[in-house]
C-alpha cells in the first residue's frame, strides 16, 4: 500500500489540540488506514504527554524545525492540516517567506465569534477550511461568504473521544448533589456576572467546587470575599486527576462569558462522559454540545439557572435520567473515530485536487502587529497605527489574557514590533 503522507503544523502539543492529534495518530494506527502522520509544532511542548502518545503510535513529532527542514516536509506531504487558533509562532509560519505549494486544510480551534476572529478571506484561501464548531456560521461576516467557497467550509468537532475515561461511577441519588466546574477561573472564560448566578440559587448549603489554576482565580475569590459569597465557592486548585473530580460530582455548574472563543469544550464533553450533568448559559458553543431536557440543561440568566440547579437536587430520577443520556451520547457522537471519518472524507476528496502556493500576507498583513490586528474584528479600532493619548475605555475580557493570542502574547513573542509594545501598554493603562 502506497502510505499518504499528512503534515500537521501546530504552534504546539498542548491543552485540547495535542488530545485530538495524538489520539487520531492512534486511531489511524489502529485502522491501518495508509496514512503516516507528521507533528510539526513551533515551540517545545511544556509537557510530553501527548507527544509521547503521538510517537508511541507511529507519529513522527517534530519539535521547533528550522525553515529548511519544514519546507521539504511540506514538499512531500501529500495533505497540509494547519492547526490554527491565531497563536503567534503560527502566525509567523504564514508571514515568513513563501512555501512551497500544498494542499491545505486549516483546522480552527476558535469559534472566531469573538476575537480572536476568523477573517472571511482566511476561510475562503485553503482548499478546505474546517470549523470546530457549527457556531462559528454565526458570524455574520462568515455567513455571508458566497456558495462556491461554503462548499470548502465544514464544522468538524475537535475531539479525541473518551476511550481513556472509566464507566460513569455510581452515584447516591438520595446524597445531597455535589456541583463543580472544571477550567479556567477568570472572567475571559467564565461569564463576568458569575457570582450573580451562584448568589441566586437558594439550595440550603450550595457551594461550587472549582478546579482550575488558583492563580487566575485570585481576582475570582477577591471579589466573591467583598460580596459575601466567599461561602458559595470552593477552590479545589490545578488537579491532574481530572476523572476523581468529576466522579466526585453530580452537576456541572458551566457559565461562560458571552464572548468565550471556544468550540468543542472539552472538559464539558468530559464531564458529561463521566454522566455529571451539565447546566450551562445559552451561548452557541454551548448550544452544539449541550441537548436542552436530553443530555442537561441549558439557562439565560441567574435566576434559571438557579431554578435548573434547585430542580436537579430536588429530582433525582431526573438527574439520573440526563446523566446516563449524556455519558452515552457523548462518548458515542464524540468518538475519536467519528472524529477521524470526518476528517478522512475531506482528505479523500482532497487528494484529486492539485497542490497551489498561498499568500497568507495578503490577508493577513506584513508585520506582526499586522498579524495580529488581522484577527481583531470590531475590536480593531482598540489598535490604531499611529500614537494616540486618548484615554481607551475598558474592552472585553478577552483581551487582557496574558496569553491565548492576546496583544500582550504578541508583544512577548515579537518584542521588537513597536506598535505592538504601544498598544498593549495603552490596553493594560484602560483596565
Amino acid at each position: 500500500m502506497n502510505r499518504r503522507r499528512l503534515l500537521h503544523i501546530t504552534a504546539h502539543l498542548g491543552g485540547g489540540v495535542g488530545k485530538v492529534l495524538s489520539r487520531l495518530a492512534a486511531e489511524s494506527a489502529r485502522r491501518g488506514d495508509g496514512w503516516t502522520h507528521v507533528i510539526a509544532c513551533l515551540e517545545a511542548p511544556e509537557k510530553s504527554q501527548f507527544v509521547d502518545h503521538a510517537q508511541a503510535h507511529g507519529a513522527e513529532v517534530l519539535v521547533c524545525p528550522d525553515p529548511a527542514t519544514l519546507a521539504a516536509r511540506i514538499a512531500a506531504a501529500d495533505i497540509v492540516q494547519l492547526e490554527w487558533w491565531h497563536h503567534p509562532k503560527v502566525a509567523a509560519w504564514m508571514g515568513g517567506d513563501p512555501w512551497p505549494a500544498m494542499r491545505l486544510v486549516v483546522w480552527s480551534h476558535v469559534s472566531g465569534l469573538s476575537p480572536p476572529e476568523i477573517p472571511p478571506e482566511f476561510a475562503a484561501l485553503p482548499h478546505r477550511f474546517l470549523f470546530t464548531s457549527p457556531c462559528s456560521w454565526e458570524h455574520p461576516r462568515l455567513a455571508a461568504l458566497d456558495g462556491e467557497t461554503r462548499r470548502r467550509i465544514d464544522a468538524v468537532f475537535s475531539s479525541g473521544g473518551f476511550d481513556d475515561l472509566p464507566p460513569p461511577p455510581r452515584r447516591d441519588p438520595q446524597a445531597p448533589v455535589k456541583v463543580g466546574y472544571i477550567g479556567t477561573l477568570n472572567y475571559a472564560k467564565l461569564h463576568p456576572d458569575l457570582l450573580d448566578y451562584l448568589a441566586a440559587v437558594r439550595l440550603p448549603g450550595f457551594r461550587l467546587s472549582m478546579v482550575g489554576d488558583p492563580v487566575t482565580a485570585d481576582g475570582l475569590m477577591a471579589e466573591a470575599k467583598a460580596r459575601g459569597l466567599a461561602g458559595r465557592l470552593h477552590p479545589l486548585g490545578y488537579s491532574t486527576q481530572v476523572v476523581e473530580q468529576l466522579a466526585a460530582f453530580d452537576l456541572l455548574a458551566y457559565p461562560l462569558n458571552p464572548r468565550h472563543y471556544g468550540t468543542t469544550e472539552n472538559a464539558l464533553l468530559e464531564a458529561m462522559a463521566m454522566g455529571v450533568v451539565p447546566v450551562v448559559l445559552d451561548n452557541p458553543a454551548e448550544r452544539h454540545l449541550v441537548r436542552q431536557g436530553e443530555t442537561g440543561l441549558i439557562v439565560d440568566s441567574p435566576r434559571a439557572f438557579a431554578d435548573a440547579i434547585q430542580y436537579l437536587a430536588e429530582n433525582p430520577d431526573e438527574r439520573q435520567r440526563l446523566s446516563a443520556n449524556a455519558a452515552r451520547a457523548i462518548r458515542q457522537d464524540f468518538a475519536v473515530g467519528r472524529t477521524a471519518d470526518r476528517l478522512h472524507a475531506h482528505y479523500q476528496a482532497l487528494l484529486a485536487e492539485p497542490k497551489r502556493g498561498f499568500d497568507f500576507k495578503a490577508v493577513f498583513g506584513e508585520e506582526p502587529a499586522d498579524w495580529f490586528r488581522a484577527c481583531q474584528g470590531g475590536e480593531a479600532w482598540r489598535f490604531p497605527d499611529g500614537a494616540t493619548a486618548d484615554p481607551l475605555p475598558p474592552g472585553p475580557h478577552c483581551l487582557y489574557e496574558r496569553t491565548k493570542s492576546s496583544v500582550f502574547h504578541y508583544r512577548d513573542c515579537f518584542p521588537q514590533d513597536a506598535r505592538l509594545a504601544r498598544w498593549a501598554g495603552r490596553l493594560e493603562a484602560s483596565r
